[in-house]
């Protein structure tokens, strides 16, 4: 917003009309600003006048679909099902790696589902569940099954990477026909989604997969098609920015350039977010690369700066940046080159980045995209070729992504998606460094 606000300053003109910087669908938008205090006080005129269905409307489709998903989830009891409301049998389950958020959207899934009469099984383990079929792993949820499961990190579901093979895809048949599934919920990450576009695949051939697959997007790399933004990946965010501020105190106070390694598989979302958070200097992404001279570059300014009086160096590194110039290649380069200059230390996070309980932003994601899932298998079930997908932001907006343009959008190889929207924030994050 910074950024963008400084270049409509040096674009205007004093007679120019005041502009307001904002961001609207996840991008930075200009609006004129007497407009929106316009738009502003007309909420404030409808709610004095009890025109309450018009200040609802001026607040905007988001915020009405939300006070009416708070109204389902905050009561004490569901509802009782109206006469004649189609009554379906829908599976949950998590699959891929833990994510902050799982439990959000399970939570809001099972209440949606049971306000509106549906019977609901959890899948415990991911396809693992599936695939053993026993009471042990399948069990029917009710309205109190998933008290407290709003704030709580983790997965009570447990979950799983496991992608089922050709020879087990009949023990996820039998299980379908067993439950009599008739809509499936997958939350998770790229593992849920190999898996559920092996079933989406297989379809013509196995009658029990003939049925709508939804799966939500929940993983701390934000490395999945059909969306802008994966639950769990905030809270990541999250937590490797409060760990790199307290390690930016200990830099300060001594003279030190501090490498910190951060998750994210071959997607540089988390490293390049928490770099622009952060105030890092320099952040290595596998979408760029490493190489030596970038390297030699870098020791170059970091000399240069701390000749000058600087205290401080901070240098944030996709996991899997290069496979050679490792952190600790980074950091043994940078302590031999700095010589007295200053100390280097390596931090790796790990698996603090998926811990914790899910921050806000990924509680009302988690539960607004888990109530769409519900709508779309209940508009799904039943047709003789019901629709598989993926849901996501895009844009702003919630979408469905039909699961059979998932080889469409993905990088197999590198498991992130070919389009990534945040790539366009690297000049920004090059520019604060004072990198050109």
């Amino acid at each position: 917003l910074g950024y963008h606000a400084v270049m409509e300053l040096l674009q205007t003109s004093p007679a120019s009309e005041p502009q307001l910087i904002g961001i609207r669908e996840n991008r930075i938008t200009r609006a004129p600003l007497m407009r929106c205090v316009q738009d502003t006080r007309a909420v404030a005129t409808a709610i004095n006048n009890h025109d309450y269905a018009r200040a609802m409307q001026l607040r905007g489709g988001s915020f009405a679909e939300a006070y009416h998903t708070f109204n389902t989830l905050s009561q004490i009891f569901p509802r009782p099902p109206a006469p004649g409301q189609p009554r379906l049998r829908l599976a949950v389950l998590n699959a891929g790696a833990p994510a902050p958020g799982m439990n959000t959207a399970v939570r809001g899934a099972v209440r949606l589902a049971t306000d509106r009469g549906h019977a609901v099984f959890g899948v415990r383990r991911g396809f693992r569940g599936l695939i053993a079929g026993t009471g042990d792993y399948i069990q029917h949820m009710d309205w109190m099954s998933v008290t407290g499961w709003a704030t709580e990190g983790g997965a009570e579901l447990g979950t799983s990477r496991k992608i089922p093979n050709e020879a087990q895809l009949e023990a996820v048949a039998r299980t379908l026909e067993q439950y009599q599934i008739q809509g499936l919920l997958v939350i998770g990450g790229w593992a849920g989604y190999q898996a559920t576009h092996m079933l989406h695949s297989q379809r013509h051939h196995v009658p029990a997969f003939n049925i709508p697959i939804i799966c939500l997007p929940a993983t701390i790399n934000n490395n999945l098609p059909g969306t802008e933004l994966s639950i769990g990946a905030d809270t990541a965010l999250n937590n490797i920015v409060q760990a790199v501020d307290k390690i930016k105190q200990s830099a300060v106070a001594s003279g030190r350039c501090f490498v910190v390694e951060v998750m994210g598989r071959h997607c540089g979302y988390l490293a390049l977010l928490a770099g622009l958070a952060s105030g890092a200097e320099r952040v290595y992404l596998p979408e760029e690369g490493v190489t030596l001279a970038e390297l030699q570059a870098d020791v170059e300014v970091m000399n240069e700066g701390f000749r000058q009086g600087k205290r401080l160096s901070l240098m944030i590194r996709n996991e899997n940046a290069n496979p050679v110039y490792t952190t600790d290649f980074i950091s043994r380069l940078f302590e031999e080159e700095g010589h007295d200059l200053f100390e280097v230390r390596q931090a790796i996070l790990g698996h603090i980045q998926q811990g914790g309980d899910p921050s806000p932003f990924d509680r009302v994601q988690a539960t607004r995209l888990a109530a769409r899932c519900v709508t779309f298998l209940e508009n799904q079930a039943g047709k003789p070729e019901p629709e598989s997908a993926c849901i996501g932001l895009q844009h702003g907006h919630v979408q469905f992504t039909n699961l059979a343009e998932f080889p469409r959008l993905i990088d197999a190889d590198l498991t992130r998606p070919l389009d990534q929207w945040w790539l366009s924030l690297r000049p920004i994050a090059g520019m604060l460094a004072g990198r050109q």
